[in-house]
């Protein structure tokens, strides 16, 4: 039998309202690495989460440890909202579409990381490892679901998020730039694409092509 605390409280709902907390914490410092960077003052995320600094720094000791947990809180959030999307919405290739925009958001967070991290070269290739084991298969599951079974085959979901990827480097410092809508549009070219492919020759059967004479 437990017994409660002076303030009747048990151990358990102690952590649960700790879990609580650091989870504040963290929602609050990606936003605050959105609009301000990863180097933020730490007084701003304090702000945002309505705590004192004291209480972040219970929590997350240094910076670089802060910046990892919001990176893996927003790696969790990405992976549970793909089943999600696909529950809620009757249109799998909405689903994809809306977990790609997630997905943009979470990469411009991710902006900064292995500055953030200092020399923690290690600590940046586990988190690294951990984002790619973590939400490949989720993407995959978007595309079978959205595609053909054949179809889903021709992109699979690493090279889908690698695009997207390369698509937001330097996309949140360039006003004239809009990542988010060139991803969209790259979904959208995966999602019709792979609907109709009757203008793709296939490696086997490509008529030979005139060689220049030597």
């Amino acid at each position: 039998m437990t017994t409660p605390g002076p303030a009747g409280s048990t151990p358990r709902a102690k952590r649960v309202d700790a879990r609580r907390n650091e989870l504040t914490l963290l929602e609050a410092a990606a936003a605050v690495f959105v609009t301000d960077g990863v180097d933020a003052p730490v007084r701003l995320i304090a702000e945002r989460a309505g705590v004192g600094m004291g209480t972040i720094y219970r929590h997350f000791p240094t910076r670089p440890a802060l910046v990892a947990a919001v990176y893996q809180h927003q790696v969790e959030a990405l992976a549970e909202a793909g089943p999600a999307l696909l529950r809620e919405s009757g249109d799998p290739g909405a689903a994809l579409q809306r977990w790609a925009a997630g997905f943009v958001q979470f990469l411009v967070t991710k902006h900064g990381l292995a500055g953030a991290l200092g020399s923690d070269t290690e600590g940046v290739n586990t988190l690294h490892q951990y984002f790619v084991d973590r939400l490949v298969p989720v993407c995959d599951a978007l595309l079978d679901a959205a595609l053909e079974p054949e179809a889903s085959e021709r992109v699979s979901g690493y090279m889908l998020m690698r695009g997207i990827g390369n698509l937001c480097i330097g996309g949140d410092n360039d006003t004239h730039y809009d990542a988010a809508r060139l991803a969209s549009l790259l979904v959208t070219g995966v999602l019709t694409g792979a609907q109709d492919d009757s203008d793709t020759i296939a490696p086997e059967v490509a008529p030979d092509l005139p060689r220049d004479k030597e």
